[in-house]
């Protein structure tokens, strides 16, 4: 079930990208995606009552593997996000470029750009 609300928020992300015509939204609707993505990214290595991945004196590491929990999806996940904030505020930055060159958000009166 949980997996079907994350691929229903890429599905809506993907949705605003192709057919919005302003660029504001289509920067929602990017950022929108990159968090359904996120959310998976997250369940993925999620395990109902996992512990952390750190051996103790005394313990198996058989038991260790089938009671923890996968850093790797969390790590990548807190990477993601870093690198999501950043390609953020430079399309914002570009928003705000756009819209003080030609006074619109709107793609198709931007269409008269000349190189």
């Amino acid at each position: 079930m949980i997996y079907g609300l994350c691929l229903l928020l890429i599905v809506v992300g993907l949705y605003g990208v192709v057919t919005k015509r302003n660029v504001v939204k289509i920067v929602i609707s990017l950022a929108i995606m990159e968090y359904g993505i996120n959310l998976f990214l997250v369940l993925v290595g999620y395990r109902t009552h996992g512990t952390a991945p750190i051996l103790e004196e005394g313990m198996m590491p058989e038991t260790l593997v089938a009671q923890s929990v996968d850093p790797l999806p969390q790590a990548l996940v807190l990477t993601s996000i870093v690198i999501g904030l950043a390609v953020l505020a430079l399309m914002v930055a570009l928003c705000v470029r756009l819209y003080e060159r030609y006074g619109t958000f709107d793609v198709t009166e931007m269409k008269k750009l000349k190189g």
